[in-house]
């Protein structure tokens, strides 16, 4: 598979989805309460996505590492698990951390991203502790110092250093199993970029690349593997916490753009 790049009538085309994914992870985020179901959210995502007119990138997607298609709209990764959660029959409860990862196709273009969230904490702050706070915004302001260094002359490898050194700096293992992509008309596309790496190295970053950065940490592990009940959820090996954040953005000549930015 090639990089490629898109040009800036392109770019301004695959904007409207990146709100739109965007606007469906804020709403989300906000009418997630203790006992809300994981498959509730799934059927809210589904029927905003047909209202919308877009497409699912999940409901068929069946890539080598997950047991068939993921066959639902939206990963929710709760606590232990990090990444792909597959919803599933289970109440959210005051303290769960909930990771939501959502992409979609609209008008032929393709945005992802992800945040996490504890559960409740809109009502009780003392829900989450130092501990999780630090989890998360750890990842929060790594996926803000790699969108930074997504700028035209650097290198892939640029973006990789940067979130893997902040994340180590402040105490956490990284793995590079895992990590940011190409994105345009499909899903998935090159580059690999991984969260952690060597300055100067890879792929020079272009004006018109599209790429989604998505840094993620365990609280304390960098190993994982893949639950064994649905083949899709990846866990931490250690059954300590995760955390996921994620945004699509545009390379233009005038810097770093965040199709997927909140309002």
């Amino acid at each position: 598979m090639m990089t490629e790049l898109k040009s800036s009538r392109e770019i301004e085309e695959m904007k409207p989805v990146g709100r739109f994914v965007a606007e469906v992870l804020q709403t989300v985020s906000v009418s997630v309460r203790p006992g809300t179901n994981l498959l509730e959210i799934d059927e809210q995502v589904r029927k905003t996505i047909f209202k919308k007119g877009a497409t699912s990138c999940y409901v068929d997607y069946a890539p080598s590492f997950g047991d068939g298609p993921f066959a639902h709209y939206i990963c929710t990764s709760v606590n232990d698990a990090v990444l792909h959660g597959r919803p599933h029959d289970y109440e959210l409860v005051a303290g769960d951390l909930l990771s939501l990862d959502f992409a979609c196709s609209l008008n032929g273009w393709v945005a992802d991203s992800a945040t996490s969230l504890v559960v409740g904490a809109d009502a009780d702050a003392s829900l989450v502790t130092a501990e999780v706070s630090h989890l998360m915004s750890t990842t929060e302001t790594a996926l803000k110092l790699g969108i930074e260094n997504a700028c035209a002359g650097l290198r892939i490898g640029d973006i990789s250093a940067t979130i893997g050194e902040y994340c180590k700096t402040n105490g956490f293992k990284v793995n590079t199993e895992f990590g940011g992509h190409g994105v345009g008309r499909v899903m998935h596309g090159d580059p690999h970029i991984p969260n952690d790496g060597k300055a100067d190295q890879g792929t020079r970053i272009r004006p018109g690349l599209v790429i989604a950065i998505e840094p993620w940490l365990l609280m304390s592990t960098d190993k994982i593997y893949i639950d064994d009940e649905d083949g899709w959820t990846i866990r931490s090996s250690d059954g300590s916490l995760g955390a996921h954040f994620e945004h699509t953005v545009a390379v233009t000549e005038s810097g770093p753009v965040v199709l997927t930015a909140w309002d």
